[in-house]
């Protein structure tokens, strides 16, 4: 009988991406998805924000709980890495430590039974992954660590400076998935944009466009976490200009007022960012996601109302609310005129509902609109419902749209991509038929 692991992976997708490539290594064991059933049990850990460390935490105890006599529980990742010292005394619960540079040596540490944490972050460069969650979609991690200086955010202290991998590595990745079946990436890394710079190169991005377009079997890609002083009008063209990638934008502005720009160190004034958004969202049928922080210290309620009203009237599709964390080795960690965490807590409310209802424009703008799917499976709403993602949306937090009905002569497949009409809403989900193989 093979050994058992249980696997769980927290935090980004770039987690998912490293947690993969253990899956990758471990392939000679069974995965299952009873914690109480396996023989290891590994956790991925977060490090970020606080709520993300509490998660983590929570979930290394709960699995010592259930797991069985003799099992190896593993604690991986960000938070084991940003703590090393700290939690191997005060987690006797855990067997082995390991943070972020040995994801591809798991089933060393586990043959050695070996804590390890090696020097320079773990870049994937033609490991085996075992995707999940998609027979059709995969995340392609393009870099590791940042070389922004963001006042709130304590990432570079853990992850280190700006490691690009090889355009030929990224290429070789995308060509044996391609191979496998899939057809749908979303590339992701710290701050996207940056790609290749610590190369001296650029034009990192355009560069990647371009190859992956001439790759066959690629019918459809987007960019995810783009920095706003690091993208640039050429590169918005470039995807604009594109057969394969969408006019899908996610860049995370994090504020709109100028003073809590350049206290947050975000190199770049609200002007030039909103050009930016502006050109991005001139293009047709392009699609604008952003991110902002509320109860950044010194934060006035004249500058978050001012933040408020640009999220309401700007015309994003998505917008992510964070709450302001206060990061021990971050720059903002030392200044004055802390928020209190219930006025925190109130913005972030107020913020939420406008975020909500900017949601629920962008989708109910669909009605009538046809627009190319994707269908994921059977929907969990009902059994007569299908579960469809828009084929330009990042899968899982762009939102679901349920097909209940088609005009084919077939059933209806699972991975398949369909021209479909958006005939209504249940409450924020769209409603559609499919009339188009």
């Amino acid at each position: 009988m093979r050994n058992t692991v249980h696997i769980v992976s927290l935090g980004c997708t770039k987690n998912l991406v490293d947690t993969e490539v253990m899956m990758g290594r471990l392939q000679c064991y069974e995965m299952t998805a009873d914690a109480s059933d396996a023989d290891v049990i590994i956790v991925n850990t977060c490090g970020f924000i606080d709520a993300a460390k509490e998660e983590s935490l929570n979930t290394v105890l709960n699995l010592h709980e259930q797991r069985k006599d003799a099992s190896i529980l593993v604690m991986a990742g960000c938070l084991s890495e940003r703590y090393r010292e700290q939690l191997s005394q005060e987690l006797p619960e855990v067997d082995i430590f390991t943070g972020v540079g040995d994801y591809d040596k798991i089933d060393e540490l586990l043959a050695k039974k070996q804590s390890r944490f090696s020097d320079n972050v773990y870049l994937i460069d033609g490991e085996e992954r075992v995707v999940t969650g998609s027979t059709y979609h995969a995340y392609v991690k393009l870099s590791e660590g940042c070389n922004q200086q963001c006042s709130f955010c304590a990432i570079p202290s853990f992850k280190g400076v700006l490691h690009s991998r090889s355009l030929d590595s990224v290429v070789s990745e995308i060509e044996a998935l391609v191979t496998k079946g899939y057809y749908d990436f979303s590339f992701v890394s710290q701050d996207s944009s940056s790609y290749l710079r610590d190369c001296n190169i650029t034009d990192g991005l355009i560069r990647l466009i371009q190859r992956v377009e001439r790759i066959e079997g690629v019918k459809s890609a987007r960019i995810l976490y783009l920095y706003p002083s690091t993208t640039t009008t050429e590169l918005i063209d470039t995807i604009g200009a594109s057969t394969v990638f969408h006019n899908y934008f996610d860049m995370p502005i994090q504020h709109s007022d100028n003073t809590m720009l350049r206290l947050m160190k975000r190199g770049f004034g609200a002007e030039p960012t909103f050009a930016l958004l502006r050109q991005m969202r001139a293009l047709p049928k392009s699609f604008v996601r952003t991110s902002f922080i509320v109860g950044h210290p010194h934060e006035s309620a004249a500058m978050f109302e001012q933040m408020c009203d640009t999220a309401a009237t700007f015309g994003f599709d998505r917008i992510n609310v964070f709450s302001y964390s206060d990061e021990e080795s971050t720059p903002a960690y030392a200044m004055d005129h802390k928020i209190d965490t219930q006025t925190i807590a109130q913005r972030a409310q107020i913020l939420g509902d406008i975020a909500a209802e900017v949601t629920h424009n962008s989708l109910q703008a669909l009605i009538g609109e046809e627009i190319e799917l994707v269908i994921d499976g059977p929907s969990e709403e009902h059994e007569y419902l299908l579960s469809a993602r828009a084929l330009n949306w990042a899968p899982e937090i762009d939102g679901e749209i349920y097909v209940n009905e088609h005009e084919l002569d077939r059933p209806l497949e699972y991975g398949t991509v369909y021209l479909a009409r958006i005939t209504d809403m249940v409450g924020d989900t769209p409603l559609a038929c499919v009339t188009t193989a």
